[in-house]
C-alpha cells in the first residue's frame, strides 16, 4: 500500500522528474513526465492536485493511504 503522504511530496519536489508515477508503479508515464519536464509543468501541477484530492491511485488499483 502506498502513503499519499509520500505520493503528494514526490510530486510537489520532484514531479517534474516522474518520481511520483515511478512510485505508484506508472513506469510508462514516469518516463514520459521525465522526457516532457513534467508535462511541460502542466501535468506535473494536475497530478498535485489529484493526489491532494485522492483521485489518483496507484497502478495495482490500490487507494493511496
Amino acid at each position: 500500500m502506498k502513503s499519499k503522504t509520500t505520493a503528494l511530496i514526490l510530486s510537489i519536489l520532484l514531479g517534474e522528474l516522474g518520481i511520483d508515477r515511478f512510485y505508484l508503479g506508472y513506469t510508462g508515464l514516469g518516463i514520459l513526465k521525465l522526457i516532457t519536464g513534467g508535462g511541460f509543468c502542466i501535468w506535473w501541477l494536475v497530478d498535485i492536485i489529484l493526489i491532494a484530492t485522492g483521485k489518483l491511485t496507484a497502478k495495482d488499483g490500490s487507494e493511496l493511504a
